[in-house]
């Protein structure tokens, strides 16, 4: 599968618990920190719930 770049651009501050835990299952939790992962359909559904959060570019 194609891995995906995946940085955090807002904090989680003043967001649902939610949204909070897929950040960090994610890897991520700093603003400007970046993780590399496959794309798989898992992966696709957190980034998704969270995209306001994150941006997302093709590795």
């Amino acid at each position: 599968m194609a891995k995906i770049k995946i940085t955090q651009t807002k904090s989680v501050i003043d967001r649902p618990k939610d949204q909070k835990a897929t950040i960090t299952a994610l890897g991520l939790g700093k603003i400007n920190k970046s993780v590399e992962v496959e794309n798989t359909p898992q992966i696709a559904g957190m980034v998704k719930k969270v995209n306001h959060l994150v941006k997302v570019e093709e590795a």
